[in-house]
């Protein structure tokens, strides 16, 4: 049994009430993603220059937005296949796209390990996403998991807004790499009972 420590969606009725209204505005779950992703490559971009505290208010506010497409989706009718690919690849994205900004930030300032960190964070948040996304293929459902986007997100969030930043880095680089294990094991014993 996996660990959730968030909440992946918003309760139905709050989910419901923000997918009419912004669907009623003819804003499409597709546009939101993107404005999501381009909210993300602003937060990276004021990683690089050093802006921490405006860094993590604008990473936390777009990637907020992932909440949302998905309730527009559903109440405009609008969810396909493409757009939960879409949506996917584009929080992949944007999650690589702010810690290679942490590593560009710490590498300007020397902080070789910290650096370090960030990759093994980044290398632990596409595991634990791919690992989802073969079992989701393989007939395995997978959401569980100890640190999964939503956590990574306010952990890096947070430690970019409170100025805690190698902190939050060495957070993610240890518990994004650990869900990859704890998944991996979750998929193999999956596999094994299948076999029985």
């Amino acid at each position: 049994m996996g660990v959730t420590l968030l909440p992946t969606r918003l309760p139905k009725g709050v989910q419901d009430v923000i997918g009419r209204s912004v669907g009623g505005l003819g804003i499409t779950p597709n546009m939101i993603s993107l404005a999501g992703a381009g909210g993300n490559v602003a937060a990276a971009i004021l990683v690089a220059r050093g802006e921490l505290l405006a860094a993590g208010l604008v990473y936390l506010l777009f990637s907020a937005l992932d909440l949302v497409d998905g309730a527009v989706a559903r109440a405009t009718g609008k969810a396909s296949p493409f757009g939960a690919v879409f949506d996917a690849v584009l929080d992949r994205a944007s999650e690589a796209v702010v810690l290679a900004a942490c590593a560009w930030y710490f590498s300007e300032r020397g902080e070789q390990w910290q650096t370090a960190a960030c990759f093994a964070a980044l290398l632990g948040s596409v595991s634990v996403s791919y690992l989802r996304a073969r079992a989701e293929v393989a007939g395995v459902p997978m959401r569980e998991g100890l640190f999964r986007r939503q956590e990574r997100v306010a952990v890096l969030g947070l430690g970019l807004v409170l100025g805690w930043l190698t902190a939050a880095v060495a957070v993610l680089a240890v518990l994004s790499n650990l869900t990859a294990l704890q998944r991996a094991w979750m998929l193999a014993r999956a596999f094994r009972d299948e076999r029985g």
